[in-house]
């Protein structure tokens, strides 16, 4: 046994309960990893309300870092004692420790400390996807992030700039746009204060971004296709205020034939041999301190209740993390 957070009903933040957790013996190609920092993210929150449907009871936390304790047969690739993170298809990191497949886990270098790990990998793997592979980000492009000061956006505006875009940033208060010009935004846009559209439009001469990331979801899904510039992609990849509707075909011929797709980390790091690319490239722009890893939150474990009322209600930037 082991300890950690269950949830045994659908709900709010109190659902989640402190608690023994069982862990199985290894099977073959397992290996267990103690954990040292755990990351938090909102789909724990699309989980943990039932938008996301779990087999219940469960334990949620889909990343975190740690120190390999225990191999089970067959697996070759790490061994006791190494550093490893990961960042899982299947929930189960809100624990001390936890079982995992060995060629889901990635070794840490000696740049990255395990909170920046826990706070980065399900995070700068989503920021890699989406400026690498969901659409290979350009030099001298001008591309649009939603929440920009939250642990995605923070990641995603400073890698794409890295990568030489301008990039306009979206955020919920002058608080928030302080942060994102301090790690790298060019132009930050405040709603509801600002009109998006019209301000995008402003800011681009008129044309629209040939790409916008919003992980929103409902409150912004038309707002942000009215800033895209024609044969533009709208990347809806989280539902922050609710899942967007359904939605006419329709709306993407009369605004300029456009491309929309909603796109899940995980089928982008499927492979062992994706999964390790995209890790290694997320821990190259980490140690050059290209990216750095904001962790605006710490909690205990115990403590994921608070954690949770924190994020959901817009109280937290950057990355926030889980202490065993």
């Amino acid at each position: 046994m082991t300890r950690g957070i269950v949830l045994r009903a659908t709900g709010g933040p109190e659902a989640l309960q402190w608690s023994e957790v069982a862990i199985a013996s290894l099977k073959r190609n397992e290996a267990r990893v103690r954990h040292s920092a755990i990351g938090v993210n909102f789909i724990d929150v699309y989980e943990r309300t039932g938008l996301y449907p779990l087999s219940l009871p469960a334990t949620l936390g889909r990343e975190a870092a740690g120190v390999v304790e225990a191999v089970g047969r067959g697996v070759k690739s790490i061994a006791v004692g190494d550093r490893v993170a990961y960042a899982a298809s299947s929930p189960g990191s809100y624990a001390e420790a936890r079982n995992m497949p060995a060629d889901r886990l990635v070794k840490l270098p000696p740049t990255v400390t395990d909170e920046q790990a826990a706070a980065a990998m399900l995070k700068g793997l989503t920021a890699h996807f989406l400026l690498r592979r969901a659409r290979r980000l350009r030099k001298g492009e001008t591309v649009l992030i939603h929440a920009a000061a939250g642990g995605v956006g923070l990641i995603a505006v400073q890698w794409a700039r890295h990568l030489g875009a301008r990039v306009i940033a979206v955020v919920g208060s002058d608080a928030k746009a302080a942060l994102a010009r301090e790690h790298g935004a060019h132009e930050v846009i405040v709603t509801p204060r600002e009109e998006l559209s019209a301000r995008v439009r402003e800011l681009t001469g008129g044309k629209g971004v040939p790409v916008v990331y919003d992980s929103v979801g409902k409150d912004t899904f038309f707002a942000s296709l009215d800033c895209l510039r024609p044969l533009g992609l709208m990347v809806s990849y989280g539902n922050a205020s609710g899942p967007v509707p359904p939605v006419s075909l329709l709306e993407l011929a009369r605004r300029g034939s456009l491309f929309l797709t909603r796109p899940l980390l995980f089928h982008y790091i499927a492979s062992k041999g994706d999964l390790q690319r995209a890790a290694r490239e997320l821990f190259e722009v980490i140690g050059s301190g290209a990216v750095k890893v904001r962790i605006g939150q710490r909690y205990a474990l115990a403590d994921a209740q608070a954690a949770h009322r924190d994020l959901e209600a817009r109280r937290t930037t950057g990355s926030t993390v889980l202490i065993p």
